[in-house]
């Protein structure tokens, strides 16, 4: 990521700002730039890299842009070009987490699972570490990599076209016998399906046409269906519908949905997950004797 030309808004005195308006010029400038390294603005706005580290942690937290290593996005560049995964898995990274966790507790041992491609996804599978004899089908390419080792009784990656810039797979979500030509149909019992957005209308979507196809095909193939989905996709509706909204078993989220999309998710008997709320619970300072 090379550093890019200053923003025409910028001043000269900005180094003589207060923090709070030195991360309010950061910001735009950022915005403006589309990306930048830390390097380029800690020269730029006369601190320390140390400084602009810490003032992007706090605007990434804060949403206005995205942190990545060795400088920071804007929200504008995530939002009008197709998000690679790296810049993805730094999105809504506690969200996903919550969910993953969520997920990962509706997998049976001993089941057939397939999982879609998505950093919400990938973050379910770091999760199973306590499951065992699974069978795993994905078009996901990182979770071989990402899967723990003692898990999985057989886990298989659906071929096709390899999209690079999300690391799967596009295809049919079917296998052959070897010589034979004839395709073996596969079903699941579980489905963990993550979607770029869920309205009450349009369902669970996403951007692109071909992961749609497939990602519909794997829930007609499961016995059960999870959709995942941080609150931010909530309300939207993207390209290409995935599924009709009572076509999920489990919605599993971050937060509560909006009144509208809740009363839509109980009329199609959809259980909504999310992490529970309210304080952590205290360690048990008990010992037994």
């Amino acid at each position: 990521m090379s550093p890019s030309p200053a923003p025409r808004s910028t001043r000269p005195d900005q180094a003589a700002r207060l923090p709070a308006g030195r991360k309010a010029d950061l910001a735009l400038y950022v915005s403006e730039a589309g990306q930048v390294t830390v390097g380029a603005l800690a020269e730029h706005f006369g601190v320390s890299a140390d400084t602009i580290r810490r003032d992007l942690d706090q605007l990434d937290a804060d949403g206005v842009l995205v942190r990545t290593h060795g400088g920071a996005v804007s929200q504008s560049v995530m939002e009008t070009t197709e998000k690679k995964l790296d810049l993805r898995l730094r999105l809504q990274t506690s969200a996903k987490d919550k969910i993953g966790a969520l997920a990962a507790g509706l997998v049976q041992d001993g089941s057939v699972i397939m999982i879609n491609a998505g950093t919400t996804t990938l973050a379910a599978v770091r999760h199973l570490d306590k499951h065992r004899n699974l069978t795993v089908a994905t078009n996901n390419l990182r979770i071989p990599i990402e899967m723990p080792p003692d898990v999985c009784r057989d886990l298989y990656v659906f071929g096709g076209a390899v999209r690079l810039s999300g690391q799967s797979t596009i295809g049919p979500v079917g296998f052959q016998f070897a010589g034979s030509g004839n395709d073996l149909d596969v079903r699941c019992d579980l489905a963990l399906i993550s979607v770029g957005a869920v309205s009450a209308d349009g369902g669970y979507s996403t951007s692109n046409l071909a992961e749609a196809v497939m990602m519909s095909e794997m829930v007609a193939r499961a016995s059960r269906v999870a959709i995942l989905a941080d609150s931010t996709k909530f309300g939207r509706q993207l390209f290409a519908q995935v599924a009709e909204l009572g076509r999920a078993d489990y919605f599993v989220t971050d937060q509560a949905p909006p009144p509208d999309l809740a009363k839509a998710f109980r009329k199609n008997n959809v259980e909504v997950l999310t992490p529970p709320t309210g304080p952590p619970d205290k360690p048990d300072m008990r010992q037994d004797f």
